[in-house]
């Protein structure tokens, strides 16, 4: 229980996304009834919880809900590890299927099911993503604030901007070392991820035509990485698919990637993208389990 003030306080739930363990994947506060809290004590609460974001959820009608989510120092428009984490801990409380969450981005419906061992895992359905182009001296900007070379790139993945409910910049390397290698300027990176209202950095190495490593600098939210970023995962698939990078499955035509997160964190996720045939939206699934009182997350 957290106590904003002295009159308001909510019921704070600690979950994990896109991951079975506890120790593992991204955590993320959720607030199963946020009515009558305002805008100021969400802030509070998410900067008193420390996560990267924090969820609040105001019931609707048939398994609707609004949401909004905090980081510690700011409100974001998206974000896919709350959304898990909050589809699931509805899922133990109304049972799995389908919820609709209303987001500041858009309506994003979000299907739970029940996995091997009675794990829960959610499929969220993005908002319509689009791609931009990235000037090239934001792309110096960018690779000074990380301290990275430009020949250190992958040059087959292009720099872009992508979105798919809040503003990503890709950025991929050439190899797994200069990946797991991050130490950047928290400030310069802050300023130059507001001035192009972005909400983290995707950096990613591709293993395999299908699997990636990725990380997430997220400074503008008063923390340093994002273990696990459904909101940029789903930016990475449409940004994929616009370079013509995907390679469909012969049974459905759709696409599959396996994005690894957290890893160099010690916290490792698992994401899973599909992009499908004839649909411009982007589904990320993973799973999420509760933090246990007393345990750090």
């Amino acid at each position: 229980m957290f106590g904003i003030g002295m009159t308001i306080s909510a019921e704070v739930l600690r979950y994990t996304a896109f991951t079975t363990d506890p120790g593992g994947g991204n955590p993320a506060g959720v607030v199963l009834d946020a009515t009558g809290l305002d805008e100021a004590a969400r802030l509070a609460i998410a900067a008193e919880l420390g996560y990267s974001e924090t969820a609040f959820l105001t019931p609707g009608p048939e398994r609707s809900y609004t949401v909004r989510y905090f980081s510690p120092k700011a409100e974001v428009p998206f974000c896919g590890h709350a959304t898990v984490a909050s589809a699931v801990a509805l899922a133990e409380r109304i049972g799995p299927g389908r919820v609709v969450f209303e987001t500041r981005a858009g309506t994003v419906p979000v299907d739970v099911t029940t996995g091997s061992g009675g794990v829960l895992e959610a499929t969220l359905t993005s908002v319509e993503p689009y791609i931009e182009q990235v000037a090239d001296a934001d792309v110096a900007e960018a690779l000074a604030a990380l301290g990275w070379r430009r020949e250190e790139l992958d040059q087959t993945l292009p720099p872009r901007i992508a979105y798919a409910g809040a503003r990503h910049l890709v950025l991929a390397v050439a190899t797994r070392r200069r990946l797991a290698d991050l130490a950047y300027d928290f400030e310069r990176l802050a300023a130059f991820m507001t001035r192009l209202d972005l909400t983290t950095l995707q950096l990613v190495w591709r293993e395999s035509a299908d699997t990636f490593h990725v990380r997430d600098p997220f400074p503008v939210g008063g923390v340093v990485e994002d273990p696990a970023t459904g909101a940029a995962a789903a930016a990475f698939g449409a940004y994929l698919r616009e370079l013509g990078e995907l390679t469909p499955t012969a049974e459905s035509g759709a696409a599959v990637l396996t994005l690894h997160q957290g890893v160099d964190l010690g916290r490792p996720g698992l994401l899973r993208v599909e992009l499908r045939p004839g649909d411009l939206r982007i589904r990320v699934s993973g799973a999420a389990v509760r933090i246990p009182d007393g345990v750090a997350g």
